[in-house]
């Protein structure tokens, strides 16, 4: 992620890459290009590091003179402790999903957050996907008619990044936790925060939840679904796709498709492939972040509380899982 945010980042006028910094110490050469995610900008990336500067020790970092910003990219479980130390530090922050491994972990960020003079968003890059802030858009506004049903789907074979930390659960939380919280956030973003969760779901790879299938129970009466993986098969890359049914139409999104990934079907009408333009959701979230910096408004498309609720309605579904029962939220 730490190189996908870097390619949004040289998207974006008036952003500048300063400071780096990586424990390990890896990558400080500035060489991003055998590093790559499932989405987004696949073209590599070198940093120039004559005029960036590389450190191992954050408490470094934060101290170099034109630093605004901390875009906080690292494994899951040193989210609180780098988030509240840059807003001490008196820092921006983003936070790469998921807010923390835990809802009590998350909430010191939350506290931090609300007593900070300074601003962040945790990174939920799905809200500002032009296909995503499209199926918003007619949620909202009802364009064709009540939302009777959505269905998401996030499926993938093991990450091959991140060796160290995906495969143990305990410290990523699994695919239920690292993958399907962008749906499940996604879901509280068109409907609010779900009344009730059922869901199954297996162990495979990390020993935490792998394979998980949600029913939301959401305000409106609307069916609601998500299913989110990283149980497939090596070979089977990644797939993400939604359909969504309202009383007069149906949008469908499949990323297989390419190209042709968004298609819409009106009563009445021819269906019809639809390309929108704008930047993928890295650039966009990227985008509404510095822009709150420059107006003194906080992110508005997604808060921090937001970050938090996505986290909590995925513990929900790991103890419907547990106890083989809807568990109310």
């Amino acid at each position: 992620m730490a190189a996908t945010h870097v390619k949004a980042y040289a998207k974006i006028k008036g952003a500048r890459i300063v400071a780096v910094c990586n424990p390990s110490g890896r990558h400080l050469d500035g060489d991003l290009s055998r590093v790559s995610g499932n989405v987004g900008d696949p073209n590599p990336v070198r940093l120039d590091m004559a005029v960036i500067r590389g450190y191992r020790d954050y408490n470094e970092f934060l101290q170099h003179p034109n630093l605004e910003l901390v875009d906080i990219t690292s494994p899951t479980m040193t989210h609180p402790e780098l988030a509240i130390a840059a807003l001490s530090a008196g820092k921006h922050v983003v936070v790469e999903k998921p807010l923390a491994r835990t809802s009590a972990a998350a909430q010191k960020i939350v506290r931090a957050a609300q007593n900070a003079s300074t601003f962040v968003m945790p990174a939920m890059c799905l809200r500002f996907w032009p296909e995503w802030a499209y199926l918003k858009k007619l949620v909202a506004e009802e364009t064709y008619g009540r939302t009777l049903a959505v269905r998401f789907r996030r499926v993938a074979e093991p990450p091959a990044w991140g060796a160290k930390h995906f495969p143990q659960g305990a410290m990523s939380g699994g695919a239920l936790l690292d993958l399907h919280i962008h749906d499940v956030d996604f879901v509280q973003h068109l409907f609010g925060m779900p009344e009730k969760v059922v869901s199954t779901g297996y162990t495979k790879f990390s020993g935490a939840i792998d394979h998980v299938v949600t029913q939301y129970t959401v305000k409106g009466g609307a069916i609601v679904h998500a299913e989110g993986s990283w149980a497939m098969t090596k070979g089977f890359g990644f797939n993400m796709s939604y359909t969504a049914n309202f009383e007069r139409a149906t949008l469908d999104y499949d990323l297989s498709r390419g190209t042709d990934a968004l298609k819409l079907s009106v009563e009445g009408k021819k269906p019809k492939t639809l390309h929108l333009r704008g930047h993928d959701g890295y650039v966009g979230e990227l985008q509404h972040m510095l822009d709150a910096i420059r107006s003194g408004k906080a992110p508005s498309t997604v808060t921090i509380e937001e970050g938090l609720s996505a986290v909590r309605v995925c513990e929900a579904e790991e103890r419907s899982i547990s106890a083989g029962k809807a568990v109310q939220l």
